[in-house]
């Protein structure tokens, strides 16, 4: 239904609303299958991928009280080497994809505790981690700092470089017809009877048309206008902050993989690129829509990454970022269809929306096809908060 006023764009069969790079892998995966889809982003290839580490860590990245989102994390991350190549080869170019492993270390008893019962945990779930003591680690990372006490060696957590995903990604939805519309969308469209989705409307009034509507706007998912009562997003914006740095040739190689340690405020994380480039993230920090870097953030990423690395003191600052990732109450993505007919979700995807690309192309290339999301993605379907929201106020 076209905005009072508005023009129709010729119908499409799927309309995407966010370019970010899990909007972007969608609308690549269902133009693939035949479909008409238009992506609407004015910036698409912006957003959190942009500020994104990169990091493939469904191993390091586990957490006491999410384990249902473990096997959704290794689904995808088993995809990644087919899914690089291929995208390497639609788009012409690379992801920055590259197996390099991850050591995530201690540097004092406390913090060896804390890694220790992460083991535990790891092992329970029968994932495959050797625990090294400090002297096996600065074998493996002699840059790392002397007094080091032990550390977990996860070779199956890997990295890719989101800007150039994100780069392959747009080549790639262009070659596979993909149309785009560089405007905001501020309003979803409804059937006469406001029963179904059926599509959006632009910032200048323009109506686009579309069979299915998939909402994959990141951290502003949930302010798209026209939403139906009981069909809004449980989506809100966690900030982070990150540096980018880079390493000397005299110092090469300063670091070999991703090294993860606790700091006094959270994890940090040193993620060598080929490039050159060291990036050092991230804080986490509940403070609404508020993107600027501030020194109470750049500070203890210094401060905490000088601690295992201290090498980092003698290296160029090229960059500090701050951005904003789309987090769900139970920090697992919202996948496939909402309880509103015609409308998609593809979002809430917190800290692991580049690790979770492929998997998310797959489920959402499928769920727009049959209507229905794949066994491994059922868990996180979109519509599980408003149905728990139904059952404590039955």
């Amino acid at each position: 239904m076209p905005a009072k006023g508005g023009v129709a764009l010729t119908a499409c069969d799927v309309v995407v609303v966010g370019g970010g790079v899990i909007g972007l892998v969608t609308a690549w995966r269902v133009a693939q299958r035949g479909a008409r889809v238009a992506v609407v982003d004015p910036r698409p290839g912006g957003g959190a991928a942009q500020v994104a580490a990169g990091m493939l860590a469904a191993v390091t990245e586990l957490h006491h009280g999410e384990e249902a989102l473990l096997d959704l994390n290794l689904a995808s991350a088993a995809r990644w080497p087919d899914f690089a190549a291929e995208l390497a080869e639609a788009a012409g170019t690379g992801t920055g994809y590259r197996e390099c492993g991850t050591l995530a270390v201690a540097l004092d008893a406390d913090d060896r505790a804390l890694l220790r019962d992460l083991h535990q945990l790891q092992r329970r779930c029968g994932l495959d981690t050797q625990w090294l003591t400090g002297r096996e680690c600065r074998k493996l990372e002699p840059m790392l700092a002397p007094g080091i006490r032990g550390g977990l060696r996860v070779d199956g957590d890997h990295q890719a470089d989101p800007r150039l995903l994100t780069a392959a990604l747009l080549t790639a939805c262009e070659r596979a017809g993909v149309v785009f519309r560089r405007r905001e969308a501020r309003e979803l469209t409804l059937s006469g009877s406001g029963e179904r989705a059926t599509g959006v409307v632009l910032d200048d009034g323009t109506a686009v048309a579309a069979g299915r509507t998939v909402l994959a706007g990141g951290s502003r998912s949930a302010d798209l206008a026209g939403l139906p009562p009981g069909g809004t997003v449980p989506v809100r914006p966690v900030k982070g902050q990150i540096l980018r740095l880079r390493m000397l040739p005299e110092l090469t190689p300063f670091l070999s993989r991703t090294v993860r340690a606790v700091g006094r405020g959270g994890q940090i994380y040193l993620v060598p690129r080929v490039s050159g480039e060291l990036v050092v993230g991230a804080t986490s920090e509940e403070r609404g829509w508020d993107t600027a870097v501030t020194a109470g953030g750049v500070y203890p990423l210094l401060r905490d990454a000088r601690e295992p690395v201290p090498g980092i003191t003698e290296l160029p600052l090229v960059e500090t970022r701050a951005g904003l990732r789309p987090t769900t109450p139970d920090n697992a993505p919202l996948l496939g269809p909402s309880e509103l007919p015609g409308l998609f979700l593809a979002t809430g995807h917190h800290r692991n929306g580049v690790l979770l690309a492929p998997v998310t192309g797959d489920a959402l290339a499928a769920s727009l096809t049959t209507g229905e999301l794949p066994d491994y993605a059922r868990p996180f379907h979109a519509h599980r908060f408003a149905r728990a929201a139904r059952e404590v106020m039955a």
